[in-house]
């Protein structure tokens, strides 16, 4: 039945360099390949960037192997980026640079439009339309009726926590409220400060990145919309977030957060987490596979469900999901084709159900999840979808027309440095509903209100 859930609910609305040399399966080295004849045949190199890190080695092993056994002569090289990947991309792209494979998941509506993807619906075969049709979003793997990207695997949020460190602060349960979450930030610190121990943390590197995965999955299960955006009016209202904001910036001044949070990257906060000097942290299914292969750690860390606002569940928990790898616009033919082999090879059913038993991701494809060994993975079963979790509408993007702050970057300045909050929340609103305006005018944006939309009930 587990199995079944899975894939039901991920898909309702879906859902470093390497070396070129090695062994193929005989232990024949493979430095490169010869013609019938014995002459060596240049490899033709492609390039793929991603800024997923969780699972990197595990890719590596995957691009290994097809570099060693493809009979196409194709060399696939990987480079894992950090926090900048999406600048990285855009600087590539503008300098003509750009890799011929990459990862369009952390920008894709951004990337979408400045043209960065290779349509694949001429590469894809009629059984692969059918087998991945259920899972193809607008906006997520479609962009202006094109097939761009593919999905592979998706993920769940959670609160993170240290048993441990719970016990030891006197903490019964994890919170299910804003308030518990402050109270036992601070009690955890009181008690392990001496030894270096802080109660909350998150990658406020990158405040977007740091809110995607905490302050929106509170609101989503509070009621709200996704990043302000409330699908009943069809308009933006940042008012939602006051009080997750106030919880927060209480974290921040009491000190209950980590020190240095405000330069803090997602794996120097999993290396400390994995230390034990971190009593909680919200974030993605991801983490299984992290402390699994990344971290490995013995402390008894679990996870939970999102806090709410004040405990009562008004929506659903929401999820990510949808998009994996695609093909640059800006590689030329021949990098093209053998970019879709690379493609092919990685969305093969074999390495789906390989990726999805490592506990790296939730599968998204029925296919997958009925022939997969359910992973013996270290709190696999908290991560798994429930009837509480669903993947929420796509929120219009206004970036291009957005004058002033980003909302995150917004509230985050605010926990730092106080302020206003009211006028803060007042001026967000005002002027991402002035780019919807105009993104709208330009008709790069259509919406419509939806009064009848019920964070109870996606579907």
């Amino acid at each position: 039945m587990m199995k079944r859930t899975i894939a039901f609910l991920l898909s309702l609305l879906l859902v470093i360099p390497i070396a070129a040399c090695g062994n193929d399966v005989n232990g024949n080295s493979k430095d490169e390949k010869s013609d019938e004849e014995g002459t060596n045949e240049q490899k033709l190199e492609i390039t793929y960037w991603s800024g997923d890190r969780h699972d990197a080695d595990y890719i590596k092993g995957l691009i290994e192997q097809f570099n060693q056994t493809n009979e196409d002569n194709i060399e696939v090289t990987q480079k894992i980026m950090s926090e900048d990947y999406v600048q990285s991309i855009d600087l590539a792209f503008s300098s003509n640079q750009a890799p011929d494979i990459l990862n369009p998941k952390f920008d894709f509506i951004n990337m979408a439009k400045k043209g960065y993807f290779e349509p694949l619906d001429d590469y894809m075969s009629d059984e692969m339309k059918e087998r991945f049709k259920d899972t193809l979003r607008e906006n997520a793997n479609v962009y202006n009726g094109n097939i761009v990207t593919l999905p592979n695997y998706g993920t769940t949020i959670r609160l993170v926590y240290n048993q441990e460190l719970f016990d030891q602060a006197g903490i019964d349960n994890p919170p299910e409220t804003l308030s518990e979450m402050a109270e036992a930030a601070k009690k955890i610190t009181e008690v392990g400060k001496k030894d270096g121990i802080y109660g909350f943390a998150l990658n406020f590197k990158n405040p977007i990145s740091a809110m995607e995965r905490s302050v929106r999955n509170i609101l989503q299960r509070s009621g709200y919309g996704v990043d302000g955006f409330n699908f009943k009016t069809g308009e933006y209202d940042f008012a939602g977030y006051k009080e997750v904001i106030t919880a927060f910036k209480q974290m921040y001044d009491d000190g209950s957060m980590l020190p240095g949070v405000e330069s803090l990257d997602i794996d120097p906060l999993r290396a400390q987490f994995a230390e034990g000097k971190i009593g909680m942290y919200l974030s993605y299914s991801a983490e299984m596979g992290v402390y699994e292969n990344q971290f490995p750690t013995d402390i008894d860390w679990k996870a939970a469900p999102v806090p709410t606002i004040n405990g009562e569940v008004k929506g659903k928990n929401g999820m990510n999901g949808g998009q994996w790898l695609a093909i640059s616009s800006q590689s030329d033919q021949e990098k093209k084709d053998a970019a879709w082999k690379f493609l092919n090879y990685m969305y093969s059913e074999e390495n789906l159900i390989k990726y999805a038993e490592t506990g790296l991701g939730l599968p998204v494809l029925q296919a997958v999840v009925d022939k997969m060994e359910e992973p013996d993975v270290y709190n696999y079963e908290s991560f798994v979808p429930t009837t509480d979790d669903a993947i929420w509408p796509i929120k219009p993007n206004v970036d291009g027309s957005l004058e002033g702050r980003k909302y995150a970057d917004a509230f985050w300045e605010y926990i730092l440095e106080g302020g206003n909050l009211d006028d803060i929340i007042h001026d967000l609103s005002k002027s991402y509903n002035d780019a919807l305006k105009k993104e709208i005018e330009k008709g790069n944006i259509n919406v419509s209100p939806d009064p009848n939309f019920d964070p109870l009930n996606i579907k």
